[in-house]
């Protein structure tokens, strides 16, 4: 037997879990069958790879000379997918994204950062659909939010960056609400009202809003999830629900945005991005384009402004 790609992969992989089984998992394949492979792969080098330790699987010193190199290989081969893709003629560079406001202004900030270059963008209403899309290869990368302290599990051979690190959620409310008068709103007034919930359901987003309003001393009725941003609005304006809002969102007739006292609720923006796909070059372009379509949209509502500049540390670098 030839040591391939597979088998490095499968030594890194195994490195990296620190256990068989976990590795399997990761892989996609039995613990039993990546045993196997892995004693192949060990009698192809002349020894033991790793050994139990106190907490898994250890590399040996033999499986630490092999994992440098194997590391080396495998980066070296996604270096040249990448750059084969960035340089092919006529391929487009596909990009997935859950329904952020900064949508609003991501295309034209696209075009600016990478002119010439043909780009596809996708909504999807489902983060978990996001990364599993990316790891298959059917997005070159994506571009999603996380509520509160929910983590997006990414795919094997996937980088990620974070542009926003935090922005503090705010309510949409019927624009002749009590409430509507008030600088800020406590989540506790809202107890009575009907909820609309948001629109992603596996992003932390669902669970963080119920958690808050537990904090609040009350269970939110979540009576509507509508998918179309302006029904969204409507429902709203009519009076039928109010929703929690990401800070940057536009005005919308009949409704007011106000912040939520204590910020119970924040979000993060992230973009994940295929690293056999997307050269590194052109993954700071699209994090720059994403940081410049979410600043546009800052002036969108002066609380969130003044909130924004009263914390720079969470600014994305644009160079």
């Amino acid at each position: 037997m030839q040591l391939e790609l597979r088998h490095l992969e499968a030594v890194c992989r195994i490195a990296e879990a620190g256990s068989l089984g976990r590795a399997a998992s990761r892989l996609g394949v039995s613990q039993p069958a990546l045993s196997a492979q892995l004693r192949r792969i060990e009698r192809v080098v002349g020894g033991e790879l790793f050994v139990r330790g106190r907490h898994g699987v250890e590399p040996t010193a033999l499986g630490q000379f092999v994992l440098a190199r194997a590391r080396r290989v495998l980066s070296e081969m996604e270096e040249l997918t990448a750059g084969a893709r960035a340089v092919a003629p006529g391929t487009p560079l596909r990009l997935g994204c859950i329904l952020l406001v900064l949508l609003d202004g991501l295309l034209e900030q696209i075009e600016r950062e990478l002119a010439g270059r043909e780009i596809t963008v996708d909504v999807e209403h489902s983060v978990t659909a996001l990364a599993r899309l990316l790891g298959s290869g059917r997005y070159d990368a994506v571009l999603y939010g996380e509520v509160n302290d929910h983590e997006v599990p990414l795919p094997e051979g996937v980088l990620a960056r974070t542009l926003i690190p935090r922005e503090p959620f705010c309510v949409r409310l019927p624009a002749d609400h009590p409430l509507a008068a008030r600088a800020e709103v406590e989540l506790a007034d809202l107890a009575e009202e009907p909820w609309m919930t948001l629109l992603e359901d596996d992003d932390g987003g669902p669970e963080a809003l119920v958690a808050a309003c537990a904090r609040a001393g009350f269970t939110p009725s979540l009576r509507y999830r509508i998918t179309d941003r302006k029904m969204h609005w409507d429902l709203i304006a009519a009076g039928r629900a109010v929703s929690v809002s990401q800070p940057t969102a536009p005005a919308a007739e009949g409704t007011v945005l106000r912040p939520l006292a204590g910020s119970p609720i924040t979000g993060r923006i992230r973009l994940a991005w295929n690293r056999a796909a997307v050269p590194a070059a052109q993954a700071e372009l699209l994090y720059r384009a994403a940081g410049r379509a979410y600043l546009a949209q800052l002036d969108n509502n002066p609380f969130h402004r003044a909130w924004w500049d009263a914390h720079p540390e969470l600014h994305p670098d644009l160079g």
